[in-house]
């Protein structure tokens, strides 16, 4: 996969894509990157960027000129050019499903904006997909670039070491992941849970995908309505809500659901 990022602060991405797996990525050729100051494509003496707003208001905003350039610049040098992402607040809201979308791109180009954000006729004319990464605010479009990087890069073909590890993870199945344990088998009276020695795999199994259960419905109940559980999850899930009733604790999904 190649990745170009048009951003006002290209030494931002140095420290953060040159090491751990993004570095691994790019050092053995399964991920190449390019990074482009927008302020090179400004056509004043002064590399500004941003203006004020037409009809008045507080802040300044991104000028449509030098993303335009700099955008057809990188067509012209590209043989294929892939979807062009806008990070914005307006933007459709990063999920693993998404992650999973983009992660079968050849070639991303990311738009970092700044100030109020950018002329509109950019969005309007450029841009395929405007992508958000939560409803806070940020100083600059560079910080999600990277998380979208990031999750999107480990899904590509021989960036992790086990494929298994990326399909294990958290919201790859739409459900947050079971708990790990490591040596030792005992530290500061807290043991490791029995069912993980025995060696019995379909045990290891079930208890894990029961903690994987567990854990969404006490913390992320709100993806239970959406994953695509099997019977047994199901059944599990109903034995689960069956002992957090008898313990009093607060009402589960499925009631919240059957109410609607």
């Amino acid at each position: 996969m190649h990745i170009d990022i048009l951003t006002l602060f290209p030494e931002m991405f140095a420290g953060p894509f040159d090491i751990s797996m993004l570095g691994r990525a790019r050092d053995t050729g399964l991920l190449s990157m390019d990074f482009i100051n927008i302020r090179d494509f400004s056509q004043n003496k002064h590399h500004t960027v941003d203006d004020t707003p037409y009809g008045g208001g507080a802040g300044m905003v991104m000028a449509a000129e030098p993303i335009f350039e700099a955008v057809e610049r990188l067509k012209s040098l590209r043989s294929e050019t892939g979807r062009l992402i806008y990070l914005s607040p307006a933007g459709r809201k990063l999920n693993q499903q998404i992650v999973r979308e983009l992660s079968e791109e050849k070639h991303l180009m990311l738009i970092c904006g700044h100030y109020e954000g950018v002329d509109q006729r950019v969005r309007d004319a450029l841009v395929d997909d405007e992508i958000s990464i939560g409803d806070y605010v940020l100083t600059g479009g560079e910080l999600p670039a990277m998380v979208l990087v990031d999750a999107v890069v480990r899904l590509i073909p021989g960036v992790l070491g086990e494929t298994a590890s990326a399909e294990e993870e958290s919201f790859s199945d739409g459900l947050l992941e079971y708990p790990h344990y490591t040596r030792p088998r005992e530290y500061v009276g807290m043991p490791v849970p029995e069912v993980l020695l025995n060696g019995h795999h379909e045990q290891i199994r079930l208890w894990r995908r029961r903690q994987s259960l567990l854990r969404t419905l006490q913390s992320r109940p709100d993806l239970l309505a959406d994953a695509d559980l099997t019977e047994e999850d199901k059944y599990i899930l109903k034995g689960i809500v069956v002992e957090l009733e008898k313990l009093g604790l607060p009402e589960s999904i499925e009631k919240k659901k059957r109410r609607k």
